[in-house]
């Protein structure tokens, strides 16, 4: 039997150690996928053997970007499989485009690297799910937890426990309520003792051996948070103050030091300092690839829409962006010239017949977009972020809809965590609102090429899309 606790005072070592299993399941799968392939256990030929090891090194590259090697604790099984399926298609597409520009690719069997990544991505799917629901049975059986004790049992200690007593296979076992006023309150909440806080803190914690200490106090008892960080002062127990925030709204908040003091951001862009540089190349050279891969359908599409109709090639419509200013936004033109003038700015529905014939595929299948990655290149726009509206739009939303504003946080972009999961179009403004705070609450590179990479496959062609 494990002893209590055993892997939590390992968990980076069980994290390298993930990686080097890895590296050998790719190794090993290779070698499998060679003898399905080929009917022969043997040496195999160089240009293999080199594959196969820059095929491993590259996964452990790519992995850390699906959070594949972070903490287990608290992860649901559907999405680690979903974030391990997502990250292998990425290598293989990865891989494929290495061999493609190093023209190395009539040196491999396609059905060899097609069954290694498979093979090596089953594997890896089986060896996690076990390793998952192991550490859940341990935790659930007590083992492997923290001990947590929650000093308040006010609002906020009572939802902090109620939560995580119906997750225990998170790790976290709050084990008793301790509070100043606990006289005048149940023996018991949420089936959790309540006891009056003890004189003595600290030897209270080493007697019961308690690994965590939250603090779950309102705002204004500041001078009973010291007077219990004085009590602390030489434990080595974990400290949390945990912050009631349920009632403030909140947009990619932290805490942080602003000189000297420590500050709580409530409302704040992630597009600041090395985040904000980072997201400007990926933009910058992605859009510049993108641009000089589709030149020829954009020349073709471009010479399609002259034919079709009288007017410009492009359409240029005014959309609020990032920090609520103006832009103009390009599009393919799919609508007569001055189609709006009856009518004014209108919400485009599913039925309506304002777009030419051609106009009308170009909206279905999302090629009239395709000028956006202009806009993205001279950095009016990103790739993936918060979808534009007009301005005239923006007025009416901003008043009907909570935290509509928020969104500019981030630049607008021609794709979004919103719309590959369907909400575009005519569809529900307060869904599609909850999905981009979500986005920029969770910003990340790898986050970004997961959009980019599900766009492929949700982005294009959408019944929404008209």
């Amino acid at each position: 039997m494990f002893p209590q606790g055993l892997l939590k005072e390992y968990s980076r070592q069980l994290a390298f150690a993930l990686r080097g299993l890895d590296f050998f399941a790719l190794i090993v799968a290779g070698n499998f996928a060679y003898y399905l392939k080929f009917g022969e256990w043997q040496s195999l030929p160089s240009p293999y053997a080199t594959a196969l090891v820059l095929g491993a090194l590259s996964a452990l590259a790519v992995f850390p970007f699906f959070s594949i090697y972070s903490s287990v604790r608290g992860r649901g099984f559907g999405g680690y499989v979903v974030d391990l399926i997502q990250a292998f298609l990425l290598l293989a597409l990865l891989l494929s485009c290495a061999a493609f520009f190093t023209k190395t690719g009539e040196y491999f069997s396609r059905a060899w690297f097609f069954i290694w990544m498979l093979t090596s991505m089953g594997v890896l799917i089986l060896f996690r799910l076990s390793l998952l629901s192991i550490l859940r049975l341990m935790r659930s059986k007590g083992l492997n937890e923290r001990r947590v004790v929650i000093i308040g049992a006010g609002d906020l200690g009572l939802r902090i426990a109620e939560t995580m007593r119906q997750a225990l296979w998170t790790g976290f076992r709050v084990v008793t309520f301790l509070d100043d006023k606990a006289s005048t309150k149940s023996s018991t909440v949420h089936n959790i003792p309540l006891r009056q806080t003890p004189a003595n803190l600290s030897d209270y914690l080493s007697e019961y051996q308690i690994d965590e200490v939250w603090l779950a106090l309102p705002l204004r008892a500041e001078a009973r948070v010291r007077e219990i960080l004085h009590e602390l002062r030489h434990h080595t127990v974990n400290t949390r103050f945990i912050l009631d925030t349920f009632g403030l709204d909140l947009l990619n908040h932290s805490l942080s030091d602003l000189a000297g003091f420590s500050v709580l951001n409530i409302r704040s862009t992630p597009m600041m300092g090395l985040k904000r540089i980072s997201k400007a190349i990926e933009d910058r050279f992605l859009a510049a690839l993108i641009l000089l891969l589709i030149s020829p359908l954009f020349l073709l599409i471009a010479l399609a829409i002259k034919v079709d109709s009288r007017g410009p090639i492009f359409y240029r419509q005014k959309r609020i962006g990032w920090n609520g200013k103006e832009f103009e936004m390009l599009k393919f033109r799919s609508m007569p010239v001055n189609a709006e003038a009856p009518t004014g700015p209108v919400w485009a529905k599913a039925g309506e017949e304002r777009a030419t014939s051609l106009g009308s595929f170009l909206r279905r299948t999302s090629l009239d977009e395709l000028p956006q990655f202009l806009n993205v290149f001279f950095g009016q726009m990103s790739i993936v972020g918060p979808r534009p509206e007009r301005p005239f739009f923006v007025e009416q939303f901003k008043e009907k809809i909570p935290r509509y504003m928020q969104k500019h946080y981030m630049k607008a972009g021609i794709t979004g965590w919103a719309q590959v999961n369907g909400w575009r179009g005519d569809t529900s403004l307060e869904k599609r609102i909850e999905y981009d705070l979500y986005y920029i609450e969770n910003w990340s590179l790898s986050f970004d090429l997961k959009i980019i990479f599900l766009t492929f496959f949700r982005g294009f062609v959408n019944p929404n899309a008209y």
